[in-house]
């Protein structure tokens, strides 16, 4: 598959294979003994106002997967935790994720890698990844947009889903460190809709994996974790 300009290196089948098994295998492991337990929030506050969808961004317009190319129901949905007393402020959180996100990312379930597939590094804007997967996809994404104190992700073709995920930090009233991954997102692909919509397993990974992600950035930050990981997934409008 090409993305903007330039072609993804085939994993040979037989590493693909082997990959996907053990990945698969040890997923599944550590979300049966290490399961971070997760408060679900799913009717509080507003969901706020998606990303206008249709703006131009960065890069090749044609390699994008926007939300109208993907299938099944709009998913909003946010994942959260605070901290206090930290060591790193938010924009230096924010700077370490980006200098090596593999350092926070549980790599059992998800890897960035460049195109050519070395781990990513130093994240700028028009950067164009592979997030490796357990299972049959990997998931191409391009940097859309990086702020002090944020970063955005945009999938491109071949993504198991379609539409925007950002990163970001924050101080709140309390003066607590908060850590924020928020996605607007379509299904990709047919089975994906299926193992997303139709059984629990594909949801509740997705949930730990971020989870993992936020316990991670919280340890990072040197702070004091304030609660485990917080969430909350919306569903709007269907494609067909």
């Amino acid at each position: 598959m090409a993305v903007a300009g330039r072609s993804i290196q085939p994993v040979g089948t037989v590493r693909r294979v082997t990959r996907w098994c053990v990945d698969v295998v040890v997923t599944v492991l550590r979300y049966a003994v290490q399961r971070i337990p997760t408060y679900r929030r799913d009717r509080q506050q507003d969901p706020g106002e998606p990303p206008d969808f249709e703006r131009d961004l960065p890069g090749d317009q044609a390699t994008l997967q926007r939300p109208i190319d993907g299938i099944g129901p709009l998913y909003h949905r946010s994942y959260w935790i605070f901290v206090t007393d930290e060591t790193l402020n938010g924009e230096e959180l924010i700077s370490y994720i980006l200098q090596e996100p593999n350092q926070v990312t549980p790599t059992e379930m998800a890897s960035f890698e460049t195109m050519d597939g070395e781990p990513a590094r130093d994240l700028q804007v028009g950067d164009e990844l592979i997030v490796r997967l357990p299972g049959p996809w990997d998931g191409p994404v391009r940097v859309i947009e990086r702020t002090p104190t944020s970063f955005r992700f945009a999938t491109l073709r071949g993504h198991m889903e379609a539409g925007e995920i950002e990163f970001r930090t924050s101080t709140d009233a309390r003066g607590f460190l908060e850590f924020r991954i928020e996605s607007w997102a379509r299904s990709g692909d047919p089975l994906f809709h299926l193992l997303y919509g139709r059984f629990v397993i594909g949801r509740e990974m997705q949930q730990h994996m971020w989870a993992q992600f936020c316990r991670r950035v919280a340890a990072v930050s040197g702070g004091v974790r304030m609660s485990n990981p917080s969430s909350t997934t919306r569903r709007f409008g269907s494609n067909p």
